[in-house]
């Protein structure tokens, strides 16, 4: 017995199906783009928790379009 009754026979099946229906590439790039959904989530879940680290970097942000905004005029 496996997982919740699911043998391990079945498991490799059904990943040979998946495997062979989505193709190794397209799998990879899901896994990726899970992965770095990932990552930004938990980003912005530790930066909501400390506002203090939030504001210096919004105020660099502010001077640096400015400065973008004003070499733009020139």
């Amino acid at each position: 017995m496996g997982i919740g009754g699911i043998s391990i026979w079945q498991l490799l099946i059904i990943l040979a199906i998946v495997i062979m229906l989505f193709g190794t590439k397209r799998l990879r790039t899901l896994g990726s783009d899970l992965g770095s959904a990932v990552k930004g989530f938990r980003k912005s879940m530790s930066d909501d928790g400390d506002p203090s680290q939030a504001q210096p970097n919004d105020a660099g942000d502010e001077t640096d379009s400015e400065s973008d905004s004003h070499s733009k005029d020139k």
